[in-house]
């Protein structure tokens, strides 16, 4: 073992208090090379329980703590850096603590050579990534919450900005093949390329999932758009992981900081909605919200600030309207489907599609949920009492589903209102179904084990319809308009109509046809296996008060 000179010594600590100056918040580590003798930090020795603050061979003591996952990669870099071979090294691992539970954290380091380039002291420092509750225990980047005191800012200053949210699709699949260890490498390679592609011109934040943002006030839009080109090239065609070549699905969506009247959670719903619309619709390309930073969209915005604003006062402006179905042999009622409306004194009466899919990217749209959930419910004992035996369809979203303890929640609200169980029905839209199939399954056999009914809406829309129906329990199948509203005269859409109904009814689903409006119409379908319609011919949706006040 090399001995260190005390003049050595003395300058290894000189550096070691230099370093803690300037590494505030992290564990500071300096190494004589050639002697291979370290100052560590005092906080670090207690929190891992190493030997002491000064270590001979510390490399090797620290890397019994690195989880046996990560310590090939740590041992070949020290290696490296010893051989001389290396200049630093700035990687994440998870280490172990005294109480032999692990952290992660992120390790950088860097040679300082003599004046001869010769390498003479090795110092760094050790972030423990869980130290903070706004940052990411994983990549080390701040977190959602982070991200809000962030942007908290930016709307304090009234600052022009940009946020762009990044995620990967089919992300399950490299934890399928790989593991998820190997998945957790992945999202920690994407997050620190992003932090070194965007230093010094905008904060990189890791958000849900394997979703990042970027909140940038140096960039303009168009820049923006050709970063995330330049980045969806390399992590599709030059992206790699402990060796491994890897091609990675991204989709981005952005929303441009300019109106701060508004909300930053609205600013937030606004962003998601534009970042599923890439997934869903625009194939990963970057969409901006709406498109366009005109005064329309201006107006958009704040009506949705609004409309947003009145679910945190009670659901205010919100009401139901309520469209029959009808049984399609002799035409009784056999039930009403609950439509959510909004309006208000500027905007006047507002449609569910100007508002419903930005409002679904909202954490509080499992309130308005809720509250169509129990209003439906409320609404639905007083039409019981006129109309006996009918079933009331209320609409769910993919926020609600995606709750692990949605189930209870509907349970809870039964038995708060006294609402039959066997007189409810919940419909899922196609956006629901890219849920784990499992979780839809175990889900809808508990609603209809407690004898709540289920409807799969919109079939036929989804590229996964078949598969849910062949694997999900449903009670009912409802055909969407776009395949009805030329039945008459496009074989196209009889064939359509016939396979899924046929279909539905193999697997004992009954069927109701949506977006009936004549009377030609509703006899053509009945040619086909169906159970009920729903359309114009017998009503548009209506509130209660209407219902009752017709004879």
């Amino acid at each position: 073992m090399n001995e260190i000179s005390d003049i050595r010594k003395n300058y290894l600590d000189r550096l070691y208090e230099a370093m803690t100056m300037v590494a505030e918040g992290c564990y500071v580590y300096v190494c004589d090379i050639k002697s291979d003798f370290s100052r560590w930090s005092e906080r670090a020795v207690d929190y891992f329980a190493l030997p002491g603050k000064y270590m001979h061979n510390a490399g090797a003591i620290w890397a019994e703590h690195i989880h046996e996952d990560n310590r090939e990669t740590y041992d070949k870099q020290i290696e490296e850096i010893f051989a001389g071979n290396n200049s630093g090294h700035d990687m994440q691992y998870r280490a172990r603590r005294a109480d032999g539970t692990y952290v992660v954290c992120t390790c950088k380091g860097t040679v300082l050579r003599d004046v001869n380039g010769e390498p003479g002291f090795f110092v760094g420092s050790i972030k423990n990534n869980e130290s903070g509750g706004i940052v990411d225990s994983l990549t080390g980047l701040k977190n959602l919450y982070g991200f809000f005191e962030d942007l908290k800012g930016i709307f304090w200053q009234r600052k022009w900005s940009t946020i762009m949210l990044v995620g990967i699709t089919g992300f399950s699949d490299i934890n399928d093949v790989y593991g998820y260890s190997f998945g957790n490498r992945v999202l920690q390679s994407l997050g620190r390329y992003l932090e070194g592609v965007f230093a010094g011109r905008g904060n990189v934040y890791r958000m849900d999932g394997t979703k990042f943002a970027i909140l940038t006030s140096e960039m303009t839009l168009l820049e923006l758009e050709r970063l995330y080109k330049m980045l969806r090239q390399k992590h599709t065609h030059d992206f790699y992981v402990d060796g491994k070549h890897l091609s990675l699905s991204l989709n981005a969506g952005a929303i441009v900081l300019d109106n701060f009247e508004i909300t930053k959670e609205t600013a937030y719903s606004c962003l998601r909605y534009a970042y599923y619309q890439s997934k869903l619709k625009k194939l990963g390309e970057l969409t901006v919200f709406e498109d366009t930073l005109s005064d329309e969209n201006r107006q958009t915005v704040e009506k949705i600030n609004v409309i947003r604003n009145s679910i945190t006062q009670n659901c205010s402006g919100f009401y139901l309207c309520y469209q029959p179905i009808m049984d399609a042999k002799n035409e009784t009622l056999k039930g009403f489907e609950a439509l959510v409306r909004w309006r208000n004194e500027e905007y006047g009466s507002v449609p569910p599609m100007q508002f419903i899919p930005i409002l679904e990217q909202d954490a509080l749209f499992n309130e308005l949920g809720n509250w169509i959930l129990r209003t439906a419910m409320l609404d639905g004992l007083d039409l019981l009492k006129r109309y006996p035996g009918i079933v009331i369809n209320v609409n769910l979203s993919y926020t609600q589903i995606e709750k692990h303890d949605f189930v209870g929640e509907v349970m809870g609200l039964l038995k708060e209102t006294g609402f039959p169980p066997e007189n409810l029905c919940l419909e899922i839209t196609e956006r629901c179904r890219l849920l784990d199939t499992e979780l839809l399954k175990n889900m809808f056999s508990a609603f209809r084990e407690n004898g709540i009914k289920v409807a799969l809406d919109d079939f036929g829309t989804g590229f996964s319809s078949i598969g849910v129906l062949r694997k999900l329990p449903v009670d009912t199948v409802k055909i969407d308009r776009e395949f009805v509203k030329n039945i008459e005269n496009c074989p196209s859409d009889q064939s359509t109509v016939e396979f899924i109904s046929g279909l539905a009814n193999a697997f004992a689903a009954e069927v109701c046809v949506e977006g009936v409006e004549t009377e030609s119409m509703r006899d053509f379908l009945r040619n086909f296996l169906v159970n009920s319609f729903q359309g114009y011919l017998y009503s548009k949706p209506v509130t209660k008060d209407e219902i009752f006040s017709k004879k």
